[in-house]
């Protein structure tokens, strides 16, 4: 019986263990990271948003603001990094921004970084200061 118990024990312990290494969240140092920059003027909108420490793979960026959404296209990342800029302004637009409207900014706007899986890898939201 004494036997019995201490094996019982000795399994438990071990299945703690593994749960407790696999399920406690981890501090990694390759995590991605994101920064999102905007400015809201009476007749434009402009946002920017950055990674870094990111795999290299296709993205996409995807900006919120109150109602308003929109994806950029697909952009590989080089080397760690990869940045998209989003504007209402044409002159930005012919160098390669996704254009938004020039209403897109409600206050605040929220930046994502979507890998080619679906997932968001990375997210942020900064409040837009109006000039």
């Amino acid at each position: 019986m004494r036997l019995s118990i201490i094996k019982t024990s000795t399994a438990l312990a071990a299945v703690l263990a593994v749960f407790v290494t696999t399920t406690l969240p981890v501090s990694d140092a390759n995590a991605a990271d994101i920064r999102v920059t905007c400015e809201k003027r009476s007749d434009r909108s402009k946002v920017s948003v950055d990674g870094n420490n990111l795999v290299a793979s296709n993205y996409v960026a995807k900006i919120i603001s109150g109602s308003h959404t929109k994806k950029s296209a697909p952009k590989a990342t080089t080397g760690d990094e990869v940045g998209f800029d989003f504007d209402s302004d044409p002159g930005d637009v012919a160098a390669g921004a996704t254009r938004i409207g020039r209403g897109f900014i409600q206050g605040q706007v929220t930046g994502q970084l979507i890998n080619e899986k679906g997932f968001t890898v990375a997210q942020a939201t900064r409040t837009c200061p109006t000039r």
